[in-house]
């Protein structure tokens, strides 16, 4: 079959279009080339995704910049406590003169009239509290500035919940100028909800600012890295892409609250932290050059996503009266906003010689990222003041980067002015992909698994950034299920897709569903998630049409789905059998014109009560369940009620 593979992938049934799921023996099987990189995941700092989440960092507001636009009620004091135990006598302030980079303006100031030997300073309790892992190494580091002229001893403790010191170390600030200091904890037990106290123990006035605490042990192991379970998780999906920084996020809540991708590279003391969209903070701790090491770190191609020159459209809640909605950079400041984008590309791309090529190289990574895709804009209202700096930017990257594959949008449904805007727009200029959105209910996806299989395949393809039905249960899941063999089977035109969104933490969630749930010490992979992690591992090179029939009668848009796709490199077929219904349905599958298979094959079952889902309370409760299995080259498969059910043979070698 593997010699057979080429001319297969140049063919292009009708048939396959109009009947996906034929008769077995009906025809002889047809393949198509599918994109290599259909199935990926999509990134935003939403439901505390990023600080607090994903990225490693413990303490909460290190660089003492949260502020009320954050939050209501935050101040750059949240989630620190002012400790002055015993008799201790002096101050704690907010300051602003002098600060340690411009970018990071405020910092705190402690006033020691008598430290009364216990002294005096902060605590900081963390995101929910710091969870420490018994034996293991935490870095401790902040910046210090000494006014008094003397040196200023500070007492540096990780307690537990209850207040018990678990380690200390006594540092020395010196400096009359701002300095780094360092040390390294061990955890002498585990303690879920421990926090971080640095007490100065000597009288003086000392400067404190970006002061962390981060784990050794993170995702591969990278300084100012990744939460490790978590983002094995993520890279347990297999995804082939990663979009980031978001969603609404990219574009933000108004001009002032586009995301800058320059303003989260370099030092981390020098990035510019903001308020995040989503009513809360982001430290830009997990910046660009984190998102494309994490992407090569799980063998993923980075997909990032720019402001195309607007902001959201939901700006200042502009379905509330006084919203401001749409705002529009200023057309004299287009050409250098253009400029960020193709500075961007530079820094992804470029020699270590060039401008931004050097400082990816100074951060660590000489070679090259080798972008190869870039989003602009995400799901936008297609006004005048969106098409004229959409031409704009991408008029500019398609002349300096004729290989680039950009991405446009077209709006945030799956229908409706916006939609036929936007694809009016991208078939004028030729853009390669489009970015569309939909969250509908289960039924939906059931009932519009044949939505692609009609597209023009001479204009734009499609990336389908956002998708998902309305729950977690496992219902949901099969129905999710179900559409993406449809993009499997269409996906010579739908290039890339990406459930959304991807994390949620316990207690911070602005958005549901989600595909993974988690706290500080748990990770709970939804029902959705183990879909996602299906198809992910199981992806193929190409779509065979004529292998899967449905059951008899069935009506394969809302009960039933079916795919089957090859993978050029190994010569594995894998099936995709999709059971959406209440009872046990049976597939016919004739595998017989399929050569160089070998029948002892692999068979994973997802399947269980149609409203069950995983929580924290019960996180294995649906869980996907693999085994042998013997196939021959016709039989007939009876799919469990509300199942997926994948099937993998291989390519003999």
């Amino acid at each position: 079959m593997t010699s057979l593979l080429p001319s297969l992938r140049s063919l292009l049934c009708a048939a396959v279009l109009a009947a996906p799921l034929l008769a077995a023996g009906q025809a002889k099987p047809t393949a198509k080339a599918i994109s290599p990189d259909l199935f990926g995941i999509f990134f935003e700092d939403i439901n505390y995704a990023a600080d607090g989440g994903l990225y490693g960092e413990l303490v909460q507001n290190r660089s003492f910049e949260y502020s009320p636009s954050d939050h209501g009620g935050w101040h750059p004091l949240t989630s620190w406590d002012y400790l002055h135990d015993g008799y201790a006598m002096g101050s704690v302030s907010v300051e602003s003169a002098a600060p340690l980079h411009a970018n990071n303006p405020h910092y705190v100031q402690l006033r020691v009239e008598n430290p009364f030997q216990k002294g005096l300073g902060l605590k900081n309790n963390g995101f929910d509290g710091m969870a420490l892992k018994a034996g293991e190494k935490y870095d401790f580091s902040l910046w210090a500035r000494v006014k008094s002229g003397a040196a200023v001893p500070l007492l540096v403790q990780l307690r537990d919940k209850k207040d018990k010191v678990l380690a200390e170390i006594t540092l020395s600030a010196q400096a009359a100028g701002w300095q780094q200091y360092r040390a390294t904890f061990t955890a002498p037990a585990a303690e879920p909800e421990a926090s971080l106290v640095v007490l100065a123990t000597g009288k003086g006035v000392v400067d404190l600012d970006m002061v962390s605490l981060f784990p050794q042990k993170t995702f591969h192991n990278r300084p100012n890295g990744l939460r490790p379970d978590l983002a094995q998780v993520i890279a347990d999906l297999k995804p082939k892409f990663v979009r980031f920084p978001g969603g609404c996020l990219a574009h933000g809540d108004g001009l002032d609250n586009m995301y800058d991708w320059k303003k989260t590279v370099g030092p981390v003391e020098q990035r510019v932290a903001q308020r995040n969209i989503w009513n809360y903070h982001q430290t830009a701790g997990l910046g660009y050059f984190e998102y494309f090491q994490f992407c090569e770190d799980i063998g993923a191609k980075a997909l990032p996503v720019v402001p195309a020159g607007v902001s959201c459209q939901n700006s200042g809640g502009s379905w509330r009266i006084g919203g401001v909605g749409q705002q529009c950079i200023p057309l004299a400041d287009m050409a250098a906003y253009t400029q960020d984008v193709l500075d961007l590309i530079e820094y992804a791309n470029g020699p270590a010689t060039s401008t931004w090529g050097a400082k990816r190289a100074a951060a660590g990574h000489p070679a090259p990222f080798n972008l190869e895709y870039v989003g602009i804009g995400n799901e936008d209202k297609i006004t005048e003041g969106f098409e004229e700096r959409f031409k704009m930017i991408y008029a500019a990257v398609h002349a300096k980067y004729p290989k680039m594959q950009v991405i446009g949008t077209v709006g945030p449904s799956p229908k409706g002015e916006d939609y036929d805007k936007g694809w009016t727009l991208a078939g004028q200029l030729n853009v390669p992909l489009v970015d569309e959105h939909y969250y509908e209910k289960p039924k939906w996806f059931l009932t519009n698994n044949r939505r692609y299989d009609t597209y023009d395949r001479k204009k734009p393809k499609v990336y389908l950034g956002e998708y998902a039905s309305w729950g977690n249960t496992l219902f949901n899941a099969v129905a999710e299920a179900a559409y993406m063999t449809s993009l499997e089977r269409n996906g010579d035109v739908v290039r890339l897709a990406s459930y959304a969104p991807l994390l949620a933490k316990e207690g911070h969630t602005q958005w549901n569903p989600d595909l993974i749930y988690f706290n500080n010490s748990t990770v709970v992979p939804t029902v959705n998630y183990y879909v996602q992690q299906l198809f992910g591992q199981n992806q193929g090179t190409d779509y065979v049409a004529g292998v899967v029939a449905p059951p008899a009668g069935a009506v394969a848009d809302t009960t039933v789905a079916a795919s089957c796709v090859r993978d050029a490199k190994t010569g594995d077929v894998i099936l995709k059998l999709v059971n959406a219904s209440a009872t046990a349905q049976p597939f016919q599958v004739d595998l017989s014109g399929l050569k160089g298979l070998n029948m002892a094959a692999t068979r994973t079952v997802f399947t269980g009560d149609k409203d069950a889902k995983n929580t924290f309370a019960s996180p294995n409760t649906v869980m996907p369940k693999t085994a042998a299995y013997k196939a021959k080259s016709r039989f007939s498969y009876e799919a469990q009620p509300y199942s997926l059910t994948v099937i993998r043979l291989r390519g003999k070698r």
